[in-house]
């Protein structure tokens, strides 16, 4: 009887027994055997048979090819040599044409048959190299997990009777193996050795899945059966995830082929328990089944692996227990190995290794290079300051080590704004990470302590190059300044954009140098530029005075329409005087577009609409009163808290207007009574505007414009004025605006003016002083010629090094010393003291600069330092090169500690002190001009000399901050206080590289705070010279021309001293606030800050000399007389033309020295009967002396015939030396003719 007949007799029944009793569910409306015989052979049949016939097959057909291969070789070797040797070919070969009738019956090599297209197409379909193949593979990973999840979640039963056309699973089934077949079939035709393919695990899982299915649509009946296999599928997933590009790295790919493999495996081996615990075992009429869920199989196999075996879930059927056995020792050595590894893999993976997701709305900047907890808390410290308003800036950290626990609770601190995450700049993959493109800067941190500074210099520059490219503002720092030059050659580089380089190592020497011209300059330079909070002292005492100044810094803000057409120094006074304020410059904006900061001015310069100002104030919301300054509303007001936004309207003046107001304020008459313009430049006012456009700052200001337009009408000068400028010629065709910039018109100059056009003595750019190149040996010194030389007021550079210390840079300390803002007489003498191994290697980049002289020995010898008279020099600086190369923090400072308390420590003999030094003041102009001998700045009167080293004006570098507490025996600072609350610091003898990373912050909010900053301390250093120093490492010489003397005019910083000269009379009780407006409104001269004896504030008189900076006092700010003041001086011109015979030409010593003694005398009565007798011994001493070396040595001399000193020889002088050697500006105030008749 036919199946569907007996189906249809038993219409009705729903169970059907075997005769093993084992019970078959089905369906009534299901056709199934009512006899319970199981079919799971058939199924397993058809998968046997597929791979065994297939694998059949494919030896078949290569037993065939090679039996093709062998029988035919021959033939086909003959064939070839016929073709070899037939004419017809060679005839062919050498050129011959054939017939056209003639066919080439031979097959290009190059062509590509049909089944090699085939498989070509097919290899690129599984390997996801298109977007079908993507689709395709990212298809199959879907149908493997389905698949996979049917076979976890229908478990149960194993086997059973279901009709395929109603039952849905069945059907979705089917679908998913159709698609596993055709990707079968893909594989198959792609593979190149079909052999090994069909032994291949995917292989042999199809084989056992796929043929199932269509044997249950035949038999209307459902096996569970080897399904499980499909799990082995996982272990190709990792090579899924690479064609699909979501793996790259090498430990996630190794950790997901671990976890693949030991998933799939465990998954696979839970299924074969599950089958057969459910089934039972053949041999026994599948009597010993029992019912385990396929999850409990998963936990049976679990716990074997790891050896546990709790005993509640176990095998019951022979075959399982078999499978148990063998199961158990190849598992627990997967676990064992596999487990541990991914444990590591796990735990090794980066703990800040994510992506940075940007905020809309706010900025984001990168900050890499060298990221430790001290570099990054002073960043931090000084970036997030309170006092820079609200920072709406997150700060990403990249670095490619991950951070220690100090550092890692630094970032939990400020979680809010910072993020870090740990890579490295040099992978374009983690510059995607953080976003670096749309980035609103790269901050680059370096190293300032590596012993290597040109690898570290290097490392950063290849940074900027890999960042550079992305169009953000760059903010690289580099440690030698000769670093700079390889940052020009970057395309994207552009300093004009925004770009900007931090060069630690000119900026330190920079600070250096002036705190040589004006002590403690350095300490109040780096307090301003770096963000400090204020700390209120009740007692009265010097810390309180000094951390009041500390609590300055320096902004920018535009100024108000109200300023517009006022001078310089009128817009300074009120902005001091009313806004509390102080205003020490403005940028300048050329007609090209190109800006520039001009210092201190003067009152040639007119403020303009728009105009950038650089102000000293303790907060930022100060500063924008400059800004809401309105003359009709605020001029009345006296607290300047009171100066808000106002609601007057601001039209911008007319150009006309402009320069009309400027130019009024230049005659001194009102507008309307102003003739500087006449009809011809009213009516011409539209032709003005289009042809003369006025920058926000005019330096030659409306009297250059109006010189277009008509020469006729010059403005007259009044005889203060002229005072003021020098004594410029009385022409009615000179405007002192333009006299100002011309310092070849100043009378008694023609000699200057034709030496100047015939020699070099300045550079290409006229910024600094400049010599022909000087052999070494020229320069150098033995210690019984600097003994016989009477050195002073000179530069003594103490300096550690050997032939393998890394470089310092000492031009960067030369040049500001060696600025064209000085005459030649001007210059201090500096002399090196050091290993001579050492200065020839530097001497390449100091062989241009006049007044250099060595001594070759040791700082620490006291012989040495009395051969260069260090008792009687300006400034004592220590520096060492062999800082870095020290592992342990506290001694990388031993050898500067010891020199400066080797220094301290000497006592000297006062007989010396009846020289008088020879380093020129800075008095402003119109203040003396007691002798052609002196510069228009002649110094006060110097005290008794220096007895002991403690006196002596030096100034340290240190590496570690720490070691700060060394070098003053008397203080008692803590060894964890700031180093900015350190004595030694705010007296300004030490100075530490660690201040200058303040700067990063700085520059990054306000780019011009560099320029301004670097402007004040490199004496002059600008994009420019540094690309000429790179294309020839050392100072170019350069023919005077009216454009480079043009140069020369600029301020410079002095001290003015208030123990005698013109502002006398404020220096005992006077306010601060009245010696700023004199000194403005006469000399031209700006004043920021006060250097005050430390126990100046005490009832008592102290011997104590130490002094200390107090940065912008307030107006009632009290002066004492000894008080040293701050200022920002104007160049003038007249200074050096008497000296212009001793500068350019050769002279005796013995002229020069009776022309230096009757030059200098004392205003006073009392002082003149105090060192007449000085003076008249000190001359008796020295006579002989001078005369014998005069016939040795020459002076220095900018000489054209080559002719360099060996020795250095300072005149003597009439006054005994200062105690620590100040810059005195306040000079002898009697006219000349009184100094010549005293005489």
């Amino acid at each position: 009887m036919s199946r569907n007949n007996y189906f249809n007799k038993n219409p009705d029944s729903s169970i059907s027994m075997s005769k093993m009793d084992v019970i078959i569910p089905f369906s009534p409306d299901v056709p199934c055997d009512n006899n319970g015989q199981r079919m799971w052979w058939a199924f397993l049949a058809s998968s046997m048979v597929t791979f065994f016939g297939g694998l059949f097959i494919i030896l078949l057909w290569r037993t065939l090819k090679y039996l093709w291969t062998v029988c035919c070789h021959c033939n086909i070797k003959k064939k070839e040599a016929q073709k070899v040797n037939n004419p017809a070919n060679s005839q062919a070969a050498d050129g011959t044409a054939k017939g056209p009738d003639e066919k080439d019956e031979v097959v290009p090599a190059s062509e590509v048959g049909w089944m090699t297209s085939v498989k070509d197409w097919a290899g690129v379909m599984i390997s996801a190299q298109t977007l079908t193949g993507r689709v395709l593979v990212r298809t199959c990973v879907m149908n493997i997990y389905v698949t996979f999840s049917s076979f976890c979640l229908f478990y149960s039963p194993i086997e059973s009777c279901q009709n395929f056309y109603k039952d849905f699973t069945l059907q979705i089934d089917m679908f998913f193996n159709v698609f596993f077949l055709l990707y079968f079939g893909l594989r198959f035709i792609a593979a190149n050795d079909k052999l090994w393919f069909w032994l291949e695990v995917n292989s042999v899982v199809d084989f056992f899945t796929v043929p199932p299915v269509f044997v249950s649509v035949y038999l209307n009946r459902s096996w569970l059966g080897l399904r499980f296999l499909r799990a082995l599928r996982l272990i190709q997933f990792s090579e899924i995830l690479q064609f699909l590009n979501i793996l790259k790295t090498s430990n996630s790919i190794k950790l997901v082929n671990l976890c693949s493999i030991f998933i799939s495996t465990w998954l696979t081996a839970a299924g074969f328990i599950h089958l057969v615990e459910n089934s039972g075992d053949p041999w026994e009429n599948f009597q010993n089944s029992q019912s385990l869920s396929y999850w409990e199989c998963v936990y049976l196999l679990m716990v074997t692996m790891s050896t546990v075996g709790y005993g509640d879930v176990y095998a019951k059927t022979t075959l399982g227990r078999l499978f148990m056995v063998f199961f158990i020792l190849g598992g627990l050595a997967m676990f064992a190995s596999y487990v541990p590894e991914i444990i590591e893999l796990i735990g090794n993976r980066k703990k800040y290794g994510g992506s940075y997701s940007a905020v809309n709305g706010r900025k984001h900047i990168v900050v890499c290079g060298h990221i430790t907890l001290e570099s990054v808390s002073n960043f931090l410290k000084d970036f997030l300051h309170k006092d820079r308003d609200d920072v709406n800036v997150e700060i990403v950290f990249l670095h490619n080590i991950s951070p220690n626990l100090e550092l890692e609770a630094l970032f939990k601190r400020h979680f809010t704004q910072v993020e870090f995450y740990q890579g490295s700049v040099l992978n374009p993959h983690d510059l995607a990470r953080v976003k670096i493109e749309s980035a609103d800067a790269c901050l680059i941190l370096a190293n300032k302590y590596c012993p290597d500074p040109d690898a570290e210099d290097a490392s950063n520059i290849m940074r900027t190059v890999y960042t550079g490219h992305l169009y953000q503002e760059l903010f690289p720092q580099d440690t030698n300044y000769h670093s700079d030059a390889h940052l020009l050659n970057i395309p994207s580089w552009n300093w004009k954009e925004g770009d900007d380089a931090i060069c630690l190592a000119e900026l330190k020497a920079g600070f250096i140098a002036q705190s040589c011209l004006a002590q403690g300059l350095s300490t109040m330079l780096a307090n301003l530029f770096s963000m400090r909070s204020f700390i209120e002292i009740e007692e009265d005492t010097w810390q309180k005075y000094y951390l009041e100044g500390v609590a300055n810094e320096m902004y920018t803000e535009y100024l108000s329409s109200a300023f517009v057409g006022l001078s310089f120094p009128a817009v300074c006074e009120l902005c001091y005087v009313k806004l509390k304020l102080l205003l020490i410059a403005i940028e300048n904006k050329s007609e090209l577009g190109e800006s520039s900061i001009l210092i201190n001015p003067g009152n040639h310069v007119k403020m303009q609409e728009g105009t950038l100002g650089f102000f000293i104030a303790s907060d930022a919301k100060e500063v924008k009163r400059a800004f809401f300054y309105c003359k009709a509303c605020h001029d009345d007001i006296t607290d300047p808290k009171r100066i808000k936004k106002c609601g007057c309207k601001r039209p911008k003046m007319s150009a006309y207007k402009q320069m009309k107001l400027a130019c009024c304020f230049d005659c001194g008459r009102s507008e309307r009574d102003c003739s500087c313009m006449s009809g011809s430049v009213h009516s011409n006012m539209d032709t003005l505007q289009r042809a003369y456009p006025l920058s926000s700052v005019s330096v030659h200001d409306c009297a250059t414009t109006l010189r277009a337009f008509e020469d006729e009408h010059p403005s007259t000068l009044s005889p203060k004025k002229k005072q003021r400028n020098g004594g410029m010629r009385n022409s009615p065709n000179n405007s002192p605006n333009m006299m100002r910039h011309d310092p070849l018109l100043i009378p008694g100059n023609e000699q200057m003016e034709n030496m100047d056009m015939n020699l070099k003595q300045y550079d290409s750019t006229g910024m600094f002083h400049w010599c022909p190149s000087k052999e070494i040996e020229k320069v150098i010194l033995t210690r019984s010629e600097a003994s016989m030389t009477v050195l002073s007021g000179h530069v003594v550079v103490c300096i550690f090094g050997d032939v393998t210390s890394a470089l310092v840079g000492l031009r960067n300390l030369v040049m500001p010393l060696r600025a064209s803002n000085f005459h030649y007489h001007e210059l201090k003498p500096i002399v090196f003291v050091g290993s001579l191994e050492y200065l020839r290697r530097e001497w390449e980049t100091l062989h241009n600069f006049p007044k250099v002289s060595i001594l070759p020995g040791t700082p620490l010898s006291r012989a040495d330092l009395r051969a260069v008279n260090i008792n009687l020099c300006d400034m004592c600086v220590i520096l060492s090169a062999n800082q870095n190369n020290i592992d342990d923090a506290s001694l990388q400072d031993k050898e500067c500690i010891l020199a400066s308390l080797n220094i301290k420590s000497m006592q000297f003999d006062d007989s010396i002190g009846l020289l008088q030094a020879n380093s020129q003041g800075f008095t402003p102009p119109g203040m003396d001009r007691s002798s052609p001998d002196s510069s228009p700045v002649h110094g006060l009167a110097r005290q008794a000399s220096v007895t002991t080293g403690a006196n002596i004006p030096i100034i340290t570098e240190l590496v570690n901050d720490s070691n700060v507490q060394f070098l003053d025996q008397d203080d008692d600072d803590d060894p964890d206080t700031e180093l900015y609350l350190t004595q030694p610091f705010a007296c300004g003898t030490a100075f530490a590289v660690s201040v200058l990373d303040s700067l990063m912050s700085a520059t990054y909010f306000n780019d011009n705070i560099l320029t301004l900053i670097r402007t004040l301390v490199t004496g002059g250093a600008t994009p420019e010279l540094e690309a000429l120093l790179a294309e020839e490492n050392a100072l170019q010489g350069g023919y005077s021309t009216p454009q480079t003397l043009a140069n020369r005019d600029r301020c410079r910083v002095a001290q003015l001293a208030l123990y005698d000269g013109p502002f006398a009379d404020l220096g005992d009780g006077g306010c601060y606030g009245d010696l700023f407006c004199k000194a403005l409104k006469t000399y031209n001269m700006l004043c920021f800050g006060i250097y005050r004896l430390r126990d100046a504030h005490l009832a008592t008189p102290s011997q104590c000399t130490k002094r200390y900076v107090i940065t912008n006092p307030p107006y009632e700010f009290e002066l004492v007389p000894t008080d040293l003041i701050f200022c920002l001086m104007q160049f003038d011109h007249n200074a050096g033309q008497s000296r212009t015979s001793l500068s350019h030409s050769s002279h005796s010593s013995h002229s020069s020295s009776k022309k230096s003694s009757s030059v200098h005398s004392i205003p006073t009565t009392n002082r003149q009967n105090r060192s007449s007798k000085a003076r008249e011994a000190g001359h008796k001493q020295n006579a002989t002396r001078m005369n014998r070396m005069s016939q040795e040595r020459k002076w220095f001399t900018d000489e054209p015939e080559n002719a360099y000193p060996r020795n250095i020889q300072i005149k003597p002088m009439s006054m005994a030396n200062q105690v620590n050697q100040y810059k005195s500006t306040s000079s002898l105030i009697p006219p000349i003719r009184e100094v010549e008749d005293e005489c």
